[in-house]
């Protein structure tokens, strides 16, 4: 009996020209490790809300969902909100007290266990998730990376049998995404948690996972191991954008197997260290990095300055900012790069006069008009339908917001209310609003969150052009 069935189901918003979801069935084993992906809007995040009762959205619905045999709509609350964890995309979206160790109680608290076994589960979880420096923390004081994992500790005190994680790293720097999904892979290994996970990072979870399951359009795609999926879409590049954000492993050999320099017999490696294994039985010339180096690039004149600026949220809290310098010039794409808590996000809101710094100045230049995308794209929305909110940014020219919503893959979502977008759908548009404004200087705080490999790149030549 398979311990997760999804037989012939469809799901269409209200409203809806098409359905999210259109007959998708497949299933899955006990403990087993499966990723979900997939282009932006493909139904990813559809599909992981329909096996949480409690999360799933309204609409229309056919075909059945099985766990582990009975019908997913007779499951009773208490088995659903205990066997059957869910992390969503943003860290603060699921966070409901103010201290670490009584967020990890909380739904222990809510399942009525005596108080002996609510400190034993509390200090495990705190344990193994190696929580113990910030146990007694206030969740407000805790950097992104660090609530993400905490609503990982949060679900697994209650000791589910399925773990579902719906991009779960979108919202953290590199390091913290790696360090999350590495304690999603001692959950499954250690712990014999089946994992249902959306991720557009394939490059960590790919290897690890038991099966992989595409969707395209709200349709299974492929449904197989990591290894055969790479294969069809190598063979296959165009069947499925995510192509584009396999491991770097899978497509430099995929690269090399059409040159005939990797033989076509042998297996695509899928990691880092497989590659370098592969790579040492082929005689490649290493290239000369002198020949790619370009003389630099003559900046124009700063459009945006800041000075000294020296910035913390309260009197008696710590400097976010301290003694900065920055400028940017006419014509320059500059990255501002650093983890979780480093102060990017405030540096742009200070940049754009949302915040003002505690010392030091900021400079615009004359006539200058700032937009700024902030890292929660719905607060740039206030309209009833997508058309709506882009054509105010247009001014009301009409053909310039259906032109905008073609390069930016949303001309199907324009009499969509932007909160039934998906997240990749929701960013693109809230980037397209920004830029009908005709604004001299963007401030993108985030802007690829939530875009699969191939948007990013579009999305680079975009704000290139």
């Amino acid at each position: 009996m398979a311990f997760l069935r999804f037989d012939s189901l469809s799901f269409a918003y209200p409203g809806a020209d098409r359905r999210a979801l259109d007959q998708v069935s497949f299933s899955m084993e006990e403990g087993e490790y499966m990723v979900v992906c997939g282009e932006s809007g493909c139904g990813k995040t559809t599909l992981l809300r329909q096996v949480k009762p409690e999360l799933i959205p309204a609409g229309a619905r056919e075909g059945s969902i099985f766990y582990l045999g009975t019908v997913l709509d007779e499951l009773d609350r208490e088995t659903s909100a205990m066997k059957i964890g869910f992390v969503q995309q943003n860290p603060d979206s699921q966070i409901v007290t103010d201290f670490v160790w009584h967020e990890l109680a909380f739904g222990l608290e809510n399942m009525a266990l005596p108080a002996p076994a609510i400190r034993r589960r509390v200090g495990e979880m705190a344990s193994f998730f190696g929580m113990e420096g910030w146990f007694r923390k206030k969740t407000s004081e805790l950097s992104g990376g660090q609530k993400q994992i905490l609503n990982l500790a949060s679900v697994m005190a209650m000791n589910p049998e399925l773990l579902i994680l719906d991009e779960p790293t979108s919202m953290l720097d590199p390091l913290a995404a790696r360090n999350l999904l590495q304690m999603v892979l001692r959950i499954n290994r250690e712990l014999g948690v089946a994992v249902l996970l959306c991720e557009h990072r394939l490059e960590e979870v790919f290897q690890n996972a038991d099966s992989i399951l595409l969707l395209r359009n709200g349709r299974v795609l492929a449904k197989d191991t990591p290894a055969k999926v790479a294969e069809t879409l190598h063979r296959e590049p165009q069947a499925s954008r995510i192509y584009f954000g396999l491991p770097a492993a899978v497509r430099i050999f995929g690269e090399l197997r059409k040159k005939s320099i990797y033989p076509e017999e042998k297996k695509l490696p899928l990691s880092i260290r497989d590659a370098r294994r592969a790579m040492g039985e082929l005689e490649v010339k290493k290239p000369d990095i002198r020949e790619n180096m370009e003389p630099g690039t003559s900046r124009g004149e700063p459009v945006l300055e800041g000075r000294e600026l020296w910035f913390r949220y309260a009197k008696d809290s710590p400097d976010v900012l301290r003694g900065l310098d920055i400028a940017l010039h006419e014509g320059e794409m500059l990255a501002l790069l650093g983890g979780n808590g480093a102060g990017k996000s405030t540096l742009l809101k200070i940049l754009s006069g949302i915040a003002k710094p505690l010392r030091g100045k900021t400079k615009t230049g004359k006539g200058k008009r700032i937009a700024m995308l902030p890292q929660s794209p719905q607060a740039l929305f206030s309209c009833d339908s997508l058309w709506e909110d882009l054509l105010l940014s247009a001014e009301g020219d009409g053909e310039q917001v259906r032109r905008m919503a073609e390069q930016l893959e949303l001309d199907g979502k324009l009499s969509s209310h932007p909160y039934d977008l998906s997240g990749g759908e929701l960013q693109r548009a809230a980037i397209g609003k920004l830029l009908l404004r005709n604004a001299d200087i963007l401030l993108l705080d985030e802007p690829t969150k939530g875009l699969d490999a191939y948007l990013k790149q579009e999305l680079a030549g975009f704000l290139r052009r």
